[in-house]
């Protein structure tokens, strides 16, 4: 008898774990139902495109090991279909004494996790990389590309409807109830019924849980990454990728410059707290939304420990100058009348009951169900590996 798997979401990653079962067990129907009227609508379309090598990720994490992998398994995809790759390389760039022991735990952390042709640089070498960059020293990190995530994930929903399986725009999840041994997938429509089920929901993956009886441990909290897009009389001044050595209580990496396959330069994002999980407008505010944070008791504990940060997130998200005076620590000749406003993105950051931000990626098993709880970055990189792993979960090795 055909055996059906469905995923919830449409986004890059959901995509990638179907096409991957499509590979395993030719035969298999698969089913994939996305709530927007586009396959990448969320995450998927709004980041920084940025194809990571692993610089940061805590060894023998998923994170660390999906990425290195998802790196690899993208770049040979994207060169297969044609699609936008480009290694414009990244260095990670420390301007002052204080933080050279972070600089040098992120070096131990970037070589335990193999990155490819790693380099360390002093302020010499880092010119000749970046002749507009300043710093103290810097880990450069050539592999490090950029892409085109929403064209990958076109390409992936084509290659799912090449094998036979089925994408449906416009179809939220609204229950997920287990009639007769199987899983049935109500939406506004018809509803689907499953043998396995696989939740990759991004900025919903806590309410699709909760639907398939999973805990609320943990909750997504949004927090939106605005964007600064340099002049193109100033593009020039970076060649690739230039980043601050990240606080390793959070897990964004701050503000910093990335190329676009399109040519442009950005820089951005920040971190500031969103009250709507997937609307694209400043000033958009979901009563819902707003609620689900304010009654995580998980929210107020990670505030009382970070408002400060919270607080200078802000005041660069109300003023670009204030923005920009971190960025230009590491490129000085880019300033406030060089920029102007772009888009932002919507980070799904899960948090737990006391307040602890989740880091690594969570997969849980709900019983015929298996619910991707936290995959913000790198997961875009490592959308070909999470779905190795989840073929793997759901026993297909």
């Amino acid at each position: 008898m055909e055996q059906t798997i469905g995923i919830v979401g449409g986004g890059i990653v959901g995509l990638a774990v179907g096409r991957e079962i499509t590979l395993r067990r030719p035969g298999t129907r698969v089913v994939v139902l996305e709530k927007e009227d586009r396959v990448g609508a969320h995450q998927t379309g709004h980041n920084s495109g940025v194809v990571h090598a692993g610089i940061y990720y805590r060894p023998g994490s998923l994170k660390a090991t999906l990425c290195t992998r998802g790196r690899l398994l993208l770049r040979d995809y994207c060169a297969e279909h044609a699609l936008p790759y480009d290694e414009c390389g990244k260095v990670v760039v420390a301007v002052d004494r204080a933080e050279m022991g972070r600089f040098d735990a992120l070096e131990r952390t970037a070589r335990e996790n193999g990155v490819p042709g790693l380099r360390r640089l002093d302020g010499t070498a880092l010119a000749e990389v970046e002749p507009h960059a300043v710093g103290l020293a810097a880990l450069h990190s050539p592999h490090t590309a950029i892409t085109d995530y929403v064209a990958v994930a076109e390409r992936l929903a084509a290659d799912i409807a090449a094998a036979g399986g089925e994408v449906h725009l416009s179809t939220p999840a609204t229950a997920i109830t287990r009639p007769g041994g199987r899983v049935r997938v109500t939406t506004p429509g018809p509803s689907y019924d499953v043998d396995r089920l696989v939740l990759c929901g991004g900025l919903q993956s806590d309410r699709l849980g909760r639907l398939a009886g999973g805990a609320a441990d943990p909750r997504i909290v949004p927090f939106r990454g605005e964007y600064l897009a340099v002049r193109p009389e100033k593009r020039d001044l970076v060649r690739g990728m230039v980043y601050p050595v990240p606080d390793p209580r959070y897990p964004f990496l701050g503000v910093h410059f990335t190329r676009r396959v399109g040519g442009g330069l950005e820089v951005g994002p920040n971190a500031v707290l969103s009250p709507h999980r997937d609307a694209y407008r400043r000033r958009s505010v979901s009563a819902a939304d707003l609620a689900s944070t304010a009654t995580w008791p998980g929210f107020w504990r990670m505030a009382r420990q970070h408002w400060r940060t919270g607080v200078t997130e802000v005041r660069g998200s109300l003023s670009v100058r204030s923005y920009l005076r971190g960025a230009q620590r590491y490129v000085p000749g880019i300033g406030p009348d060089d920029v102007v406003r772009a888009g932002f993105g919507i980070r799904a950051q899960a948090v737990e009951r006391d307040g602890t931000l989740v880091d690594d990626f969570r997969i849980d098993d709900l019983g015929g169900v298996l619910c991707l709880r936290n995959a913000p970055s790198p997961a875009a990189t490592s959308s070909l590996a999470i779905a190795e792993h989840v073929a793997d979960v759901l026993g297909w090795a």
